[in-house]
């Protein structure tokens, strides 16, 4: 028990390492901030459902380019069995036109910069 006093203080000096993410967070306030991005007014359900499109949208993404670009294929058949044109301008933009209010203010807010945009020219925006 000689050791007793350097054990405690590696412990506190362990616990206060370990919990330096929450303390950032905290003083930083951000994970207090809401995301609110425009969603379109006229469409009432997205190709696939919500919760799925928020966690995986880049995965189908990645699936899409691959399917159109080394296989050909250019439909999509969603979930609930409705056909959809693979292209990010065509069927994704259609809906969600405001980028900077949709897809930028996510990306932003997990500090992502997504590559959507190397090959495929960003739209107009809806005025």
């Amino acid at each position: 028990m000689y050791d007793a006093g350097k054990i405690i203080t590696g412990l506190v000096i362990f616990l206060v390492i370990i919990t330096i993410p929450i303390w950032y967070n905290v003083a930083s306030g951000k994970n207090d901030e809401k995301l609110d991005p425009s969603l379109p007014k006229a469409e009432k359900k997205c190709i696939e459902p919500t919760d799925y499109m928020r966690e995986s949208h880049m995965d189908l993404l990645n699936q899409w380019r691959n399917a159109v670009v080394r296989e050909g294929e250019h439909n999509y058949i969603s979930s609930d069995g409705e056909t959809y044109r693979m292209s990010l301008t065509d069927t994704c933009m259609k809906c969600h036109a405001d980028k900077e209010k949709f897809c930028d203010r996510c990306h932003e807010y997990v500090d992502l910069d997504p590559f959507c945009w190397d090959c495929h020219v960003v739209p107009q925006e809806v005025k």
